[in-house]
């Protein structure tokens, strides 16, 4: 357990404007606010900035917008330089497209562990579902499964108390929903910014090296819970040479990446 207040959540966006105002109007409507909010941003145009520096003032805790210029999908290096300048000693990773549970940050406080990682979950909501919802409403769960908006729903309700499973596998590994104490990602050195384009493999990728170091997950259903927004699939061309990149992280049994976060420390 820790307190909120040691948590930096980082929210992964790219030209996400709508997606990015119900995020952090999910963000505004926590139980207990984080100690702070990164943007990771991977190169969004003006009007993301615009609307960032709109909503920053809206929101409970100090917040920072990070920005690198856009030259294609370069997620890993933005992670890496939130890591480097994060004043929190335990980070909550999402991405702009997934709401909050009103309880997301109070769940990852209770779960935080000290020698593990947190891997939580996500539900589905169509487009229809997606296209409905208003900034600052709370997320109809119950109703939304009825209906058929809201899919993977075993994900999607909070429970009276969390169901974890320890253990170090790759399956349901996700980058919008993890929990990892800063020391050890220094440990690891960040994210392996040699992976590029969206291609699934990064995300395994810092928690098999996490494993490596001797740090397994906590795999957890019923608490810090997100609601993932519909949007299309992104170009996948770039998988087979990330799950290449993968396998040979699981092969060498690999803890530090070459090229990571230690670029960035001061």
């Amino acid at each position: 357990m820790i307190s909120p207040s040691r948590i930096t959540v980082v929210i992964s966006t790219y030209n996400h404007l709508r997606p990015l105002e119900l995020c952090l109007a999910g963000f505004r409507n926590q139980t207990v606010p984080p100690g702070e909010i990164l943007f990771a941003d991977d190169g969004s145009g003006p009007d993301t900035r615009a609307l960032i520096a709109r909503l920053l003032p809206t929101l409970p805790c100090p917040a920072r917008h990070i920005w690198h210029e856009d030259k294609g999908f370069r997620k890993n290096i933005i992670l890496n330089r939130c890591l480097a300048e994060a004043k929190g000693d335990y980070l909550v990773l999402t991405d702009a497209d997934c709401i909050p549970h009103p309880s997301y940050v109070e769940d990852h406080a209770a779960l935080a562990e000290p020698g593990f990682w947190v891997q939580g979950r996500r539900c589905y909501l169509n487009e229809a579902a997606s296209t409905a919802l208003v900034p600052g409403q709370k997320v109809p769960g119950v109703r939304l499964f009825l209906s058929g908006k809201m899919s993977g729903a075993a994900k999607g309700f909070r429970l009276p108390f969390p169901i974890i499973k320890r253990d170090t596998g790759q399956r349901g590994i996700i980058g919008c929903n993890m929990a990892m104490w800063k020391k050890d990602l220094l440990e690891v050195n960040g994210w392996d910014e040699e992976f590029e384009g969206w291609g699934l493999g990064e995300d395994s990728d810092v928690g098999s090296r996490l494993y490596h170091l001797g740090r397994p997950r906590k795999f957890v259903y019923g608490r810090g819970i997100l609601y993932h927004l519909h949007h299309p699939f992104l170009n996948r061309d770039h998988v087979p040479k990330s799950q290449a990149r993968l396998d040979e992280t699981l092969r060498t049994k690999k803890v530090r990446c070459g090229k990571g976060v230690d670029q960035y420390l001061k």
